[in-house]
């Protein structure tokens, strides 16, 4: 046995040390989140493996797609260190690692090649930490705390043993909002009571499994938190998951919850629900009381949900806002040629063969073309986009003032755009969304809007930040329809690419038509199948 950097290493026999050097440099590399150094130490070519509770990845191609997602923890550290050497140029390393209460294991199989040791396959454990209910073990990139409930149920009706995912910027009494950010959790005190919409589940019989991951302040639609990892994404494992709903969406999609509680601002709880093949329901802006959940941008922030089912959803919206008062059918589905060309072609043709179909099978009414010129949509969106950041940094600029160099790369350069947007530029913004909002509502008037919910897929996880940044805009273009105008909108798994990875159908309709629309969306689904070849 020997010691080194405070940690024990133990080992029945000599251990080269350019293999510890190695080892080392990789520790040092996952703690300063070095994605070039990881990608180096790890073996080049297509045999190389990497796995954990959530993702399994094969080759050095996709390892390395995967590094925005390692989740990065600062306060990690390997406290033992066992080595046994399988032959002259291979190794097997355990690590077993802390952070405060939670325990690890690393398990790394290393081979020597040309001089130089590297990791040819590799497997991380999840690590446990107690909670007040149980001591088991959960995927931390999914929850921030879990429990056997977390929070019990405190009524009986119709959602008794319903469990729930709640996102971490809505507050759960007796525990903190952590934002998705490990330096805003650490000074926040807990919270003194459940904010209203979630009392109102829990009186209704539901229970709450655990707090899911966030992406940071929800100011990205990613999914992708650079200090906890990117959540799962079942439907496409080699995908990000969508955000910033993402660890609820994660849980729902991997059957821990059933229902999973967030907020959509620009399209947060659509898109990782369109990823992951399951609904997602935004509804009309101020229906739900926002006291106890985190604002980014107060005049588009909306709460909502995802279930694995049109069926669930109702049961959630009907506890918060209701049964269905029946008004006037829609008469006409409006369609939007513009925005629907933001899509990839692929996307475009099966999302008109759908509408098609469901025309013709009178699950949707008759469709209308609507003409929205380009320079109008442009100019919606970035007077949305103006007072969105503007807003933005009202709720948290000081903050950040304060803290530099707490928030990740990507949230961080949209928070220096936020920061540089005056006052009279975010008035301008506000006077385009009112017209923007008015046409679009007299659009709904007794009428649908239907959409893709995304412009594609999910994104590989390998992909560049540039690839990212592209669809991330697109797709924007499409969700923040719903946001500019206030009005619900529920996504739809309708969609499949060729690669089989889902893509929702969005469903817009009028202000306060949330279980109408939802009615809707039990109608297209109902009997529907994913369209997975062009018409």
């Amino acid at each position: 046995m020997s010691s080194e950097r405070g940690c024990a290493v133990v080992s029945p026999t000599p251990v080269p040390e350019e293999l510890l050097a190695a080892f080392w440099r990789y520790d040092a590399a996952l703690f300063d989140d070095d994605q070039d150094t990881l990608n180096d130490l790890y073996m080049p070519g297509p045999d190389t493996v990497r796995g954990d509770g959530s993702n399994f990845l094969v080759g050095h191609e996709a390892i390395a797609g995967f590094g925005s997602a390692r989740p990065r923890i600062p306060t990690r550290r390997v406290e033992e260190l066992h080595v046994r050497l399988l032959a002259e140029h291979s190794a097997v390393l355990l690590a077993r690692t802390r952070d405060g209460d939670a325990t690890g294991l690393q398990t790394q199989v290393w081979q020597r090649r040309s001089g130089r040791w590297r990791i040819i396959a590799a497997h991380v454990s999840l690590p446990v930490r107690p909670t007040h209910a149980s001591a088991a073990a959960f995927d931390t990139t999914v929850w921030r705390v879990v429990g056997d409930p977390l929070v019990r149920a405190t009524g009986t009706g119709p959602l008794s043993g319903t469990s729930i995912a709640v996102k971490d910027l809505i507050a759960v009494g007796g525990f903190a909002i952590g934002a998705g950010n490990p330096t805003w959790l650490a000074e926040r005190a807990p919270e003194p009571q459940s904010a209203p919409v979630l009392a109102t589940l829990l009186d209704a019989g539901a229970h709450i499994v655990g707090i899911a991951r966030t992406d940071e302040f929800a100011y990205s639609l990613s999914g992708a938190n650079a200090h906890y990892g990117s959540p799962p994404n079942p439907a496409a494992p080699d995908c990000l998951s969508g955000g910033s709903t993402s660890g609820p969406s994660s849980a729902v999609a991997l059957g821990q919850a059933q229902v999973g509680l967030g907020t959509d601002t620009a399209g947060s709880i659509r898109v990782p629900a369109s990823y992951q093949g399951l609904v997602g329901v935004r509804t009309t802006q101020g229906a739900l009381s926002t006291h106890g959940v985190l604002p980014l941008a107060p005049s588009f922030d909306a709460l909502g949900w995802v279930t694995r089912d049109v069926a669930t959803s109702i049961a959630v919206a009907e506890t918060l806002l209701g049964p269905r008062s029946v008004g006037p059918p829609a008469t006409r589905t409006v369609r939007l040629p513009t925005v629907e060309s933001l899509a990839t072609s692929e996307v475009q043709r099966r999302f008109d063969a759908a509408v098609r179909e469901l025309v013709l099978a009178d699950r949707l009414p008759p469709t209308e073309a609507v003409d929205l010129p380009v320079e109008q949509l442009e100019r919606w969106f970035e007077a949305f986009r103006t007072v969105q950041a503007w807003e933005a940094w009202q709720s948290y600029g000081p903050w950040l003032k304060d803290h530099p160099g707490t928030v990740g790369r990507d949230v961080a350069r949209r928070f220096a755009i936020a920061a540089a947007i005056t006052e009279a530029q975010a008035d301008g913004g506000r006077a385009e969304v009112r017209r923007a909002s008015a046409q679009l509502r007299a659009w709904l008037e007794q009428s649908l809007i239907v959409l893709p919910t995304a412009a594609g897929p999910a994104i590989a996880r390998s992909a560049s930040g540039a690839d990212i940044e592209s669809a991330r805009a697109s797709t924007l273009r499409l969700t923040f329809l719903a946001s500019v105008s206030g009005v619900p909108a529920v996504s739809i798994p309708m969609l499949r690419s060729a690669e089989g990875r889902p893509v929702g159908m969005s469903l817009l309709s009028a202000a306060g038509t949330e279980r109408d629309l939802l009615a809707a969306a039990g109608m297209v689904s109902e009997g529907g199948r994913p369209h997975d070849t062009p018409r």
